[in-house]
Parts: C-alpha cells; sequence; structure tokens
C-alpha cells in the first residue's frame, strides 16, 4: 500500500509542476538565474508537497480499504472463542 501511495503522490507531484512549467512559460528566459538563486527552496516545496500527499492519499486509502477491518476481526475473535471451533489450540490461546 506505501508503494502505491508513493508512486500515487509522485505522479501528483510531476502533473502539477508540469502544469506549472506550462503557465509560467514566460519566464522561461530568467529559467538560469531562478534556478540559481531558488534551487534549494523549489526542492524543498517538491518534496514537502510529496510528503503532504502521501499522507493524504494514506488517510484516505486507510479510510476506504480498512473500515470494516474491526469488525471482521471482531467477527473472527468471537468464532475462535466458540467451543466448536476448528483450531482447538489456538483457542487455549486466546482464553489465557
Amino acid at each position: 500500500m506505501i508503494a502505491n501511495i508513493a508512486f500515487l503522490a509522485g505522479v501528483t507531484v510531476f502533473l502539477a509542476v508540469a502544469w506549472l512549467a506550462g503557465e509560467l512559460s514566460f519566464l522561461a528566459p530568467y529559467k538560469a538565474a531562478i534556478f540559481h538563486r531558488h534551487a534549494d527552496l523549489l526542492g524543498v516545496a517538491a518534496l514537502l508537497m510529496f510528503l503532504n500527499l502521501c499522507a493524504v492519499y494514506y488517510s484516505i486509502a486507510r479510510w476506504l480499504f480498512l473500515r470494516d477491518a474491526g469488525r471482521k476481526l471482531q467477527h473472527l475473535d468471537r468464532q475462535l472463542t466458540t467451543p466448536d471451533a476448528a483450531l482447538e489450540e489456538l483457542r487455549l490461546h486466546l482464553k489465557s
């Protein structure tokens, strides 16, 4: 899940940078001076955008894919603690 989230965030950052490059094409004659003076700031901004998008996509993925995991685990716990459980040795460990 983490690899997919990082890939999605990377693609989103790439698309945002590409869109910005198209919108700011009037600054093309000054790109050498801009990158020379502000490369660190631009890199940090892109990294922060990537990390924030990773956090947002991770929280969305957890909400979408793990919302009923507790209910499923509770059902499994109840099923294993019944007297006719198929896994007798696991039932003994759960009661202690």
